[in-house]
């Protein structure tokens, strides 16, 4: 944005110094991410930048942390013997890691997606009481610090049943934690406030008459949802999706302490990389994650645009 002719010295001293802090505010914000980026090329197995990289040497770059993910023994081609299956152990758990993330990520996000947009319309009704007292609750996850909440999933994970007994019931119960529906439900739960908070926003705009106006041609409400409603917040509903996908996808305190041995997901992976082995593909899966976010993030504020557009927010 140019600064207009009339503007005073005084006026443009200042915007050039806003331009400056603007500059220096998101290189503080994203120097931590995108140092990541050129450390995952080492060539040498260390977590800094070599003499070989700082000159730009092309000796200094490599592929091989990368290779080493979807391969075994890359890490080193030339081990034998124990180093060799030691590495394919290691990138065997990486594969496991994966599939371990998409898995629990995709059906933690289903749930969060029903259960947040069923919320989100219940919620968007004027004459539902004690909205705002519902939607603090359901937001808490949000708010609470992850470690709390983490600490009650496990402990009420461990014998589910047990809140019963101050009723005067005694079911019995299989415990939740260290299974795949235990790693589940909690990640949905800590998924659903997003999708709350988006398919609410979609819903301020949204024009109740379409419902009327549908139920006064016959529709019944499961008509009318999936004809007019559904296809109007959509956007919403995709964009909570994506949102709860994420979380779960980078979620590590609450899997530290509810999943097993099995439920193994790649920022766990990680944390027990860091913790046992200090390896540099551990800095490719971070540049991985970070490509990945960043193909999220472009989604959701596509499906933002396009979600304006249908209500008119913005010009097509």
């Amino acid at each position: 944005m140019a600064v207009p002719t009339y503007a005073s010295p005084l006026e443009r001293v200042w915007h050039y110094s806003y331009l400056a802090i603007c500059a220096a505010i998101f290189f503080f914000l994203i120097a931590p991410i995108v140092i990541i980026i050129p450390l995952s090329f080492n060539a040498e197995p260390y977590f800094t930048f070599t003499p070989a990289m700082r000159s730009l040497d092309p000796e200094g770059f490599s592929m091989r942390w990368y290779q080493s993910l979807l391969t075994f023994g890359m890490q080193n081609p030339d081990a034998q013997g124990w180093a060799f299956w030691s590495d394919a152990w290691n990138n065997a758990n990486w594969i496991k890691a994966a599939k371990n993330s998409i898995i629990i990520g995709f059906f933690s996000t289903l749930v969060a997606t029903v259960l947040g947009t069923l919320a989100a319309l219940g919620l968007s009704r004027p004459e539902m009481p004690f909205r705002r007292a519902i939607m603090a609750i359901l937001i808490s996850p949000m708010i609470v610090p992850l470690i709390i909440t983490a600490t009650g999933m496990f402990f009420f994970y461990s014998n589910p049943c047990e809140l019963l007994t101050l009723f005067g019931f005694s079911p019995e119960c299989g415990r939740l934690a260290g299974t795949y529906l235990g790693v589940i439900l909690a990640h949905a739960t800590l998924g659903i406030p997003f999708v709350i908070i988006t398919v609410t926003a979609t819903l301020v705009g949204f024009d109740q008459s379409l419902n009327r106006a549908a139920a006064s041609l016959g529709a019944n409400p499961r008509t009318t949802f999936f004809r007019v409603t559904m296809p109007l917040i959509l956007p919403g509903v995709i964009s909570g999706a994506l949102f709860a996908f994420v979380t779960s996808f980078d979620e590590v305190v609450a899997v530290l302490f509810i999943a097993g041995p099995d439920q193994q997901t790649i920022p766990r992976q990680m944390w027990n990389g860091i913790r046992e082995q200090i390896s540099p593909a551990i800095l490719a899966v971070a540049t991985l994650l970070v490509i990945f976010s960043i193909a999220l993030l472009t989604t959701v504020e596509l499906l933002r645009r396009r979600s304006e557009r249908i209500r008119g927010v913005t010009p097509r």
